[in-house]
């Protein structure tokens, strides 16, 4: 029975960070005097965790599929800058193109690098976080930041990418919810899923059984940068501004959601409805140290701390399941 309900934990990655979700809640709740579970509260945490979890998805993508990629906060936020800069002037529709096609250059560039140069990841994308974290704060040297423009908040397709909301919850919420089922889908229901977990697994069994373990990697980093830059067009038009300090520290809250959420560092396991609870468990915390006054900085210890912990119980659960197994065939 034991053994069984491990196994559970381990293939199911979302149940655990559901009951640590539940927990955090109820105890938030509480003591807050019901003001962190108020609707105006949760309609923010609930922002929060939509741009959040909208590069998570891409970074669990990439984690699960053996690498990292540490850049995705510098591509949120130089898309986001993108976006809002050239906007007024050339119309939200071609913007939106505009912006998006940076982030796929982005993208195809960490990932070609990575996958066809067998360069680390970590290095790679490292380099990129510099390179795009310096031009978004040169292009903002001028100026304090860009304002999207009368003309370019009036546009319906603007509105449609974070400047508004249904029933009071920003668009935000909306994308990343289709994000999540397409993700679901695609992972879980078609080939594509198998052959990124399977490089992410075994890259070597992989490839001997016809996977491209290249284009694998590599689409993996597109898609990652495609949704980090569609997550700062979402934050920059919720915003209505941009500058060189959108996406400061993204990267690592989106990693923390992912590894929180079930994605194996290791890489070969995702979920997307876990990378989704993590990024709320995550914006939950940032709003209740907000509500109790607490110094911000606490956030980014935990955020630490989150990685090393679920990290290392992952590893003690794949141990015990391991040795459990191998105990019941002897």
């Amino acid at each position: 029975m034991m053994l069984r309900v491990m196994r559970i934990l381990r293939k199911r990655t979302e149940v655990g960070v559901a009951v640590i979700t539940l927990v955090l809640i109820v105890g938030f709740t509480v003591t807050s005097q019901g003001i962190w579970l108020s609707a105006g509260n949760m309609r923010e945490v609930l922002r929060v965790t939509s741009i959040l979890a909208i590069i998570a998805f891409g970074e669990a993508l990439v984690i699960a599929a053996g690498e990292i990629d540490i850049s995705v906060g510098s591509t949120f936020g130089i898309v986001g800058i993108i976006y809002i800069a050239i906007g007024p002037q050339i119309g939200t529709p071609l913007a939106i193109v505009i912006a998006l096609g940076a982030a796929l250059i982005i993208g195809s560039l960490n990932g070609f690098v990575v996958a066809y140069y067998r360069v680390s990841s970590l290095v790679v994308t490292l380099g990129s976080l510099f390179v795009f974290r310096g031009l978004a704060l040169a292009a903002t040297q001028t100026a304090s930041h860009y304002n999207a423009g009368a003309t370019m908040r009036a546009n319906a397709i603007y509105r449609l990418f974070g400047a508004s909301g249904v029933l009071g919850y920003n668009n935000a919420l909306v994308w990343a919810l289709v994000i999540l089922l397409i993700l679901q889908y695609v992972l879980f229901w078609t080939p594509i899923g198998n052959w990124l977990l399977a490089v992410g697994g075994n890259a070597e069994s992989a490839r001997s059984r016809g996977v491209s373990v290249m284009r694998t990697k590599w689409g993996a980093f597109i898609a990652c940068a495609f949704l980090a830059g569609l997550a700062g067009i979402l934050e920059a038009g919720d915003l209505g501004y941009a500058d060189g300090s959108l996406g400061r520290q993204r990267e690592l809250q989106a990693i923390a959601a992912a590894v929180l959420g079930g994605t194996a560092l290791i890489g070969g396991r995702t979920s997307p409805v876990g990378t989704f609870l993590g990024a709320f468990v995550l914006s939950g915390i940032s709003s209740y140290l907000v509500i109790k006054g607490m110094n911000p900085q606490w956030f980014i210890l935990l955020l630490g701390l989150i990685v090393v912990l679920v990290s290392l119980a992952d590893h003690g659960l794949t141990r015990l399941v391991s040795k459990a197994a191998t105990s019941r065939s002897v």
